[in-house]
């Protein structure tokens, strides 16, 4: 029941689906990724050749680096340790001082007794926190996000090519308009997706290890020997877990990253779920004039009422969660980058949110999977609704009777066709009666609506 009593419907309703986000964005995996950073900056502070305080066995990194893999009751002592106080420690009210706290109580009956003083040295909790969602967002994008974005679009690549001759009524305007296929269609969606799944290899998410403003102070006063600009740099181009986003080192910074590269990210998310809004509504449409069917699945209930009903109940889902994720996406966005002076904590609560935008974005881009799992093309209907419109046919026969030098063709085409119904045969009277040659009369009889296409079919069905 636990998950049902949720109040969010991210972890509650949906959380068969968001859990394997858990690892990356809740708290407890906040927390285990703060820890990997204090335990690496340890090791990597107190071993360098200008500082040389500490050497490591191998078993005593190793015990700082299996630091990380806290069991639910560590986390529970760090939370108790930040809230009510533990082991004879007052409250800290404040969650990166417990887990200083916390790691330097496992030191203290150990080997690593000598090194309690030096945990969380020199650092501000921003330079924890900031690298911690550095490495969380990476990790996600790279094992569950830019995957599943992925899969949708290489879906719609196959759809394009096994729909590139089916030919198909176009709307402008939500009018009728000059014939197209259906693989073009799912072609121009692909290929959008495509250009952002691009820009997510060039991707550089900025982390910063600089102390309390910015300045290095009190790393610089406690050893002015280390070029500390190096060490941060190198630092953290230690983390990079080498996927598609990349992290590198933010200079000059106050006492936080200023967020403006994970602005620049949660924008390239918006952009993708933009287009996915987009391709799940015309979807909808699509399935709405019966262009595409869906799958009737044994046991499943349309409506409460309407025995019926085969909803397009995953596009529907999609578009929801989609619009929710851009809601927090956007003020992700425009909010983060702003802070008073050299720091303000609002960023802080926000960004704990970032699991909330990511998970309604996973839900969706799982629902349109599950919905482009059961549609089917209805060729005949697609046939059907085309054949009612040959006035589409018009732009192709006026643009030849001018290029045969023909006077006032779109005109004459214009006077037949606009706000009017009319026939194949209707068409072909306008032809006869024209004052031209056999020749051209016959290049017009052979434009019709299967062939006047264009290089749909070539668009639908090669890579560009």
């Amino acid at each position: 029941m636990d998950k049902f009593e949720a109040l969010s419907p991210v972890d509650g309703r949906y959380g068969g689906i968001t859990s394997v986000l858990s690892d990356y964005f809740s708290e407890f995996a906040f927390t285990k990724y703060r820890i990997m950073v204090e335990a690496e900056y340890l090791l990597a502070f107190l071993q360098h050749p200008k500082i040389a305080i500490r050497s490591f066995s191998e078993q005593e990194i190793k015990f700082i680096r299996d630091l990380r893999n806290i069991s639910k009751e560590d986390f529970l002592i760090i939370k108790t340790l930040e809230t009510m106080g533990y082991g004879g420690r007052p409250a800290t009210k404040h969650d990166m001082k417990a887990i200083e706290y916390f790691i330097k109580d496992k030191f203290e009956a150990t080997s690593l007794k000598d090194c309690i003083e030096w945990v969380h040295f020199a650092l501000t909790s921003e330079d924890v926190n900031n690298i911690a969602y550095a490495l969380m967002m990476p990790d996600a994008i790279n094992k569950i996000l830019l995957p599943a974005i992925s899969e949708i679009h290489d879906r719609l690549e196959v759809l394009a090519k096994q729909n590139k001759d089916i030919v198909m009524l176009a709307r402008t305007h939500g009018q009728s308009a000059s014939p197209t296929t259906l693989g073009k269609e799912f072609k121009v969606f692909a290929s959008r997706l495509n250009r952002q799944i691009i820009q997510f290899k060039d991707f550089n998410l900025s982390a910063k290890l600089n102390g309390a403003v910015g300045n290095y102070n009190a790393h610089l006063v406690a050893f002015p020997q280390v070029d500390w600009i190096g060490f941060s740099r190198d630092f953290i181009h230690s983390l990079d877990r080498g996927g598609t986003v990349k992290l590198v080192s933010n200079t000059i910074t106050t006492q936080i990253e200023p967020h403006d590269s994970e602005a620049e990210l949660f924008d390239l998310f918006r952009r993708i779920n933009v287009i996915l809004i987009d391709l799940v509504q015309d979807m909808w449409r699509y399935i709405s004039d019966g262009w595409l069917g869906i799958t009737a699945i044994d046991g499943e209930i349309g409506s409460s009422t309407m025995p019926h009903k085969i909803n397009p109940i995953d596009f529907e889902n999609a578009e929801g969660n989609l619009g929710l994720a851009n809601a927090l996406f956007g003020h992700f966005s425009e909010k983060l980058p702003i802070s008073r002076l050299q720091r303000d904590l609002s960023d802080s609560t926000v960004a704990r949110n970032f699991g909330v935008a990511f998970g309604h974005s996973l839900i969706a881009y799982k629902a349109i999977m599950g919905g482009m799992d059961k549609i089917y093309v209805d060729n005949e209907k697609i046939s059907q609704d085309l054949a009612k419109h040959p006035e589409i046919i018009a732009e192709g026969l006026q643009i030849i009777l001018r290029r045969h030098g023909v006077e006032m063709s779109y005109e004459a085409l214009k006077k037949i066709t606009r706000g009017k119904e009319i026939s194949n045969n209707d068409l072909a009277k306008f032809i006869n009666d024209l004052n031209i040659s056999d020749d051209i009369k016959k290049e017009l009889r052979n434009i019709n609506l299967d062939n006047y296409t264009g290089m749909a079919s070539v668009l639908a069905g090669n890579d560009f």
